[in-house]
C-alpha cells in the first residue's frame, strides 16, 4: 500500500497511521500552516485519549507558537465540546487531535474555523495550498505567545447549550436507568457527569477510564457493542448509549438488548426535532430513505450532501436546515446547539422523547419507517476506481445516477452507494431496500460487478 493512501488530507483535516505516515514533523508543519492561515491570536487545542495524543499535542503546540498563536489547551474533551468552546470564546480557530472512529494506531488533526466549524470547501483549499507551499509565518521572539490551560469551562458551556433544547425536569423525574459505553474515550468523564448529575439518571457504565486503551473497535456499531448489550440485559437498563473515541457519534441499545441501526438513531432525532421545529433536513448520500419518509410526514424537504460532516454542515447552512446528520455513522447535527455531530444532544433528545411519550426506546424505534440496509468495505487498487464505477453504472442501466460522491444508483427497489473512504484507503459500499429479498438481490448484483 502506498504512503499516499495511508495519509489522508480531506474534508476535516489530516489523518493517518502514527509512525511512518502521521509524524510529529508533519503535525508541526500542518499546525504552522493552520496558524498562518487563521492569523495571530488564540487557537484552542484539545484531544482524545489515544496513546499518540500527547506526542501530537506537543508537535501541534510548537507549530502554533512558531507562527505567533496563543495556544489554549482544553485537555481531553469530546470534539463537539471543543467546537462549542472555540465558538463561544471567539478564538481564531481550533484543532482537535483525534482520529474519531478509526483504529487506535491512527490519529488526526480536525481543524475548525472561528465559528467552531470544519473549514468549508474554499477555506480548506486555501489552507492545503498554504501547507504545500510551506510559506509559513515566522514569528520573531517578541511575538511568541504563551500556552494557556482551561480544562474546566468547556464541558459546562457545551452541556448548557444542549439542556436548553430539552425539558430537563421531565427527564429528571423519570430517573431513567441508563447503560453507557464510552470506549475509554474523550467523553468518558463528561458523559458520566452528564447522565448522572445533569439528567439524574441511574447509570451503569463501562469503558469510562480515559487512561486505558480502547476495549473494543472504535466505531460504535451493532457488531462491536456486545459488552453494552450484555450490560443492558444484566442491569435491566431502559436504554444503552455508546460513543466513539471523540464523542461525536452515538449508538443506542434498546431495553431488549437490540442495538439500533445507526440510521434509526438519526431518524429518531429528526422526528423529535421536526415535531416542534419543522424545516429543511440535510443528510449524506448514504443515509437511509427513512429520513425522507419522516420529513414528508412533517411536510419538510430533505437535501443530500456528500459523506463527511463538513459537507453536510456546508449544505445545512446553505438551506437553513433545522436538523441534519449522517445516519450511516450515528452523527446528529442540530444547529441550535452547534453545527457539529453531537452525541450529547442525541442522548438528551432521545431521553426527552421517552419521557414525553412514556414509550420505551424499542417502541419508539418500532414506529420508524422500515428499510433493510447492508454496509461493507473493500480494498481497491490505486487508479482503478474510475473503471470500477463505470462498470457498476453499466450493470444497472435503469438506475437514476448521482455522481456527487462516488456513485449512487437509485432504483425502484432501493439504492446502492459506492465511494472511496474519506479517512481510510478503502472502498465503502452501502445498499438499502424495502424488503430483505430486494436487498439480497441488490447485494448479489453489486458483488458480482465488483468482484
Amino acid at each position: 500500500m502506498s504512503r499516499a493512501h495511508q495519509l489522508k488530507i480531506g474534508v476535516s483535516g489530516i489523518r493517518g497511521v502514527i509512525g511512518g505516515f502521521l509524524t510529529p514533523n508533519l503535525a508541526t508543519a500542518f499546525a504552522q500552516a493552520f496558524g498562518s492561515y487563521v492569523g495571530p491570536g488564540r487557537v484552542v487545542l484539545g484531544r482524545d485519549t489515544r496513546t499518540s495524543g500527547e506526542m501530537i499535542e506537543h508537535a501541534v503546540t510548537c507549530g502554533l507558537l512558531a507562527v505567533g498563536c496563543e495556544v489554549v489547551k482544553v485537555g481531553i474533551l469530546p470534539t463537539p465540546t471543543i467546537q462549542v468552546y472555540v465558538a463561544e470564546t471567539r478564538a481564531r480557530g481550533g484543532i482537535a487531535i483525534t482520529a474519531s472512529h478509526n483504529p487506535p494506531e491512527y490519529n488526526a488533526l480536525k481543524l475548525f474555523n472561528a465559528e467552531g466549524l470544519f473549514f468549508n470547501h474554499y477555506e480548506r483549499g486555501e489552507l492545503i495550498d498554504l501547507y504545500h507551499q510551506s510559506n509559513f509565518r515566522q514569528a520573531p521572539n517578541d511575538e511568541i505567545r504563551r500556552v494557556v490551560m482551561d480544562t474546566e469551562s468547556a464541558p459546562s458551556r457545551h452541556i448548557a447549550r444542549v439542556l436548553k433544547h430539552v425539558d430537563v425536569e421531565r427527564i429528571r423525574r423519570q430517573q431513567f436507568h441508563v447503560a453507557l459505553d464510552s470506549v475509554n474515550g474523550a467523553g468518558s468523564v463528561m458523559s458520566v457527569r452528564f447522565l448522572e448529575e445533569d439528567l439524574k439518571c441511574k447509570l451503569d457504565a463501562i469503558s469510562v477510564d480515559p487512561t486505558k486503551p480502547f476495549p473494543r473497535e472504535a466505531e460504535p456499531k451493532p457488531e462491536t457493542l456486545g459488552d453494552l448489550r450484555g450490560l443492558v440485559m444484566r442491569k435491566s437498563a431502559q436504554i444503552g448509549f455508546a460513543q466513539d473515541p471523540d464523542g461525536d457519534r452515538l449508538a443506542i441499545c434498546d431495553e431488549t438488548g437490540t442495538i439500533l441501526d445507526n440510521d434509526d438513531v438519526l431518524a429518531l432525532a429528526v422526528d423529535c426535532v421536526l415535531r416542534r421545529l419543522p424545516g429543511p433536513v440535510v443528510v449524506n448520500l448514504t443515509t437511509s430513505a427513512a429520513i425522507d419518509d419522516i420529513a414528508a410526514a412533517h411536510g419538510c424537504q430533505v437535501y443530500r450532501a456528500p459523506v463527511g460532516e463538513a459537507n453536510v454542515v456546508e449544505r445545512m447552512k446553505a438551506v437553513s436546515a433545522v436538523i441534519g446528520g449522517e445516519g450511516s455513522n450515528g452523527g446528529i447535527i442540530f444547529p441550535s446547539v452547534q453545527y457539529c455531530r453531537d452525541s450529547y444532544l442525541g442522548m438528551a433528545m432521545i431521553l426527552d422523547r421517552m419521557a414525553e411519550t412514556g414509550r420505551s426506546i424499542s417502541e419508539l424505534a418500532a414506529r420508524l419507517p422500515r428499510y433493510y440496509r447492508k454496509f461493507g468495505k473493500a480494498p481497491f487498487e490505486h487508479g482503478r476506481l474510475g473503471g470500477m464505477m463505470q462498470e457498476l453504472e453499466a450493470a444497472f442501466p435503469n438506475a437514476q445516477v448521482d455522481r456527487s460522491d462516488g456513485l449512487k444508483l437509485l432504483l425502484d427497489e432501493g439504492w446502492i452507494h459506492v465511494r472511496a473512504s474519506n479517512t481510510e484507503p478503502i472502498l465503502r459500499i452501502a445498499a438499502e431496500a424495502r424488503t430483505p429479498e430486494s436487498l439480497a438481490a441488490l447485494d448479489a448484483r453489486l458483488s458480482a460487478t465488483l468482484r
